[in-house]
């Protein structure tokens, strides 16, 4: 009886260990599913939270990059707004030094061919036009490092074209933010470009020219910097009217550089070097002929004895 009472005992023992072996697998079982499962929910919320900031970190740069491009865009519109010569209320010219004797004496009408933004994709057509014709240009160039554009800054050296500068970035809302960030700005690009060429350019041309209206700092401010640096800055007096956007035919570029002409004696026309603006290299061989057919005309590049034209007065 006693042994009966033992071995009841004893499979009671194991009833109840295998009751809490088997609870202890259940709950612990249900503990990892309930872990699992709020794991899976908190790695969802982290993963919407991670999306929502990817888009709103897309959205802020989308909006950083829409101004910076509407920035850009006005300045350029306002560039575009000065082309011609009736919508420009007051020029300043400033003679830089008596003419030598040559031709560029003997010439009665001297007119300029500045090309801005370059060097580009055209930029060794437009060379290749200018060599034919055998006529020099001036180019306002900005900063490219790559090895392609290298060769075309010493290409305008080697082959006697004046190389200006026009700003190293052409971001206007960068360079016009304060009188530091111009001047850094433009150090910038004048020593990459004595590193390049060899040559200490001295010659500016405002991106917008002198009488933008997007710059911050008074455009005396940077003018006068200029002085102080021994930099001379060229605007214009004609313009090829291809800084605008859309389309724009050769025939018209050479008709709005030419129907002014002969009002000036010195005439500066502003064209543009970018890989978009092919009309204004297809123009380019018709417009200088139209120019060396006028009578007493030479097409020069700009040194310092070409007449300063400014937009607004240094004063």
């Amino acid at each position: 009886m006693a042994q009966t009472d033992a071995v009841k005992r004893d499979r009671r023992r194991r009833r109840r260990l295998r009751l809490l072996i088997f609870a202890t697998l259940f709950f612990s079982t249900l503990i990892l599913m309930i872990a699992c499962v709020v794991m899976g929910i908190r790695l969802h919320t982290v993963k919407g939270e991670l999306r929502e900031a990817q888009a709103a970190l897309s959205d802020r740069t989308a909006v950083t990059d829409q101004a910076e491009r509407a920035s850009r865009q006005a300045a350029e519109d306002t560039e575009a707004s000065l082309y011609t010569v009736s919508e420009v209320d007051e020029y300043e010219r400033v003679g830089i030094g008596d003419m030598e004797s040559g031709e560029e004496d003997a010439a009665a009408r001297k007119v300029y061919l500045t090309f801005d933004d370059g060097p580009s994709g055209n930029t060794g057509r437009i060379l290749d036009i200018l060599a034919e014709y055998d006529v020099k240009a001036t180019f306002f160039v900005v900063g490219k490092e790559e090895e392609e554009y290298r060769v075309l800054y010493k290409r305008i050296v080697d082959e006697g074209h004046t190389l200006a500068m026009h700003s190293y970035s052409h971001r206007y809302n960068e360079i016009y933010q304060s009188l530091e960030s111009f001047s850094t700005d433009l150090s910038r690009l004048q020593e990459f470009l004595y590193d390049t060429t060899g040559v200490w350019c001295r010659y500016v041309r405002f991106p917008g020219g002198s009488s933008n209206t997007v710059s911050k700092v008074d455009m005396h401010e940077l003018i006068g910097y200029l002085d102080d640096q021994d930099m001379s800055y060229f605007d214009w007096n004609i313009s090829s009217g291809d800084a605008t956007s859309g389309y724009i035919s050769p025939d018209t570029i050479i008709r709005n550089c030419t129907a002014k002409l002969g009002e000036y004696d010195e005439a500066i026309i502003l064209l543009h070097d970018a890989s978009e603006k092919d009309s204004t290299v297809e123009a380019l061989p018709g417009l200088i002929e139209a120019i060396l057919a006028m009578d007493d005309t030479k097409i020069l590049p700009i040194t310092e004895d070409t007449e300063r034209i400014h937009h607004i007065s240094n004063e």
